[in-house]
């Protein structure tokens, strides 16, 4: 790929779910945000759904999207997002990520799951830039780290590198907590802030101890795993780090970060 003159940011969403679309509020705030980017010449995901090892690169062409969710109404499966295929971005990735003992493989038919598209369907509607997701071959916040350390040179050919899951996420609590912002919710929201703006990332690294419920915050820590696979791609501007989206969506802290 070649350079371009703007390094783009890196960020980490929580994407939410398919509902997303009619919330009144959180649709417009992706939007926003968005509009305010400079526009990408291509778009990196690393989401919450797709845990594989090793490392593997989604389809290179386009293809179907991932409906991996269940009991929604149909029209949430009705949804298309026919982003191009990123072979440029692809070849980049493999030449960053494939050392010896660090394979990285070829997913051809594996399309956009929910934690890809939910977001850029509001974020870029358009569907006009190459998007390219791959996989987390691990959930160790120290070797996502060292992913998105390879992964930072993207940012000076202008790509936009995201990281997507839910800063806080524990349905089954969830279901139990008769409505409302749970404690554990906001406590966890609260530090995870607070870390994020002084750029102690050793803090998040250890946040299942470090954090106030952090396991029951995250009880399995897929979805604020993408988060340092962001935080790696952004060493160095820790301390520009911002919220860009806050406030909770079913009980969930919907925090969104930019760096860069």
């Amino acid at each position: 790929m070649n350079a371009v003159a703007e390094r783009m940011p890196a960020i980490y969403l929580s994407h939410g779910a398919p509902p997303l679309a009619d919330d009144p509020v959180w649709p417009a705030e992706l939007a926003a945000w968005s509009a305010a980017l400079p526009r990408p010449k291509a778009i990196l995901v690393v989401s919450a759904h797709w845990e594989e090892a090793p490392l593997a690169l989604g389809a290179i062409e386009t293809v179907p999207l991932v409906y991996d969710f269940w009991g929604f109404p149909e029209h949430y499966y009705q949804v298309r997002y026919a982003a191009p295929g990123a072979p440029e971005l692809a070849d980049s990735v493999r030449k960053l990520l494939r050392v010896p003992g660090t394979p990285v493989v070829d997913s051809p038919d594996r399309g956009l799951d929910h934690g890809a598209y939910v977001p850029l369907v509001e974020m870029f509607p358009a569907a006009d830039i190459p998007v390219l997701q791959v996989s987390m071959p691990t959930l160790d916040p120290r070797k996502l780290l060292e992913t998105g350390r390879r992964l930072a040179p993207l940012r000076d050919e202008g790509v936009l590198i995201v990281g997507s899951g839910f800063f806080t996420h524990n349905l089954a609590a969830l279901r139990h907590a008769g409505g409302g912002v749970p404690g554990w919710s906001a406590e966890f929201d609260d530090w995870g802030t607070r870390a994020l703006l002084a750029g102690d990332v050793d803090a998040l690294l250890d946040f299942e101890n470090k954090a106030p419920a952090g396991r029951y915050a995250h009880p399995r820590t897929e979805h604020f795993a993408p988060l340092f696979v962001t935080l790696g791609a952004s060493e160095g501007e820790l301390d520009g780090g911002r919220s860009v989206i806050d406030g909770f969506w079913m009980g969930l802290a919907k925090r969104s970060v930019q760096f860069g």
